[in-house]
């Protein structure tokens, strides 16, 4: 096969996956109910606020 086709050929393998990770990252998202997402982001704001801060140098 010349380059140009197998170059080709990984494009199109490379659309296809990311198709096939954001279908399922969207259907993983929407399983949850209103009151789990709740719950979550309580809990992510509460992580976020608690973390102590790192001193840069």
């Amino acid at each position: 096969m010349r380059w140009w086709k197998v170059a080709g050929l990984a494009g199109l393998a490379g659309v296809a996956a990311t198709g096939v990770v954001i279908a399922r990252a969207e259907r993983r998202r929407r399983a949850y109910t209103p009151d789990e997402i709740r719950s979550r982001l309580h809990a992510r704001v509460a992580e976020a606020t608690t973390r102590p801060e790192v001193d840069k140098p």
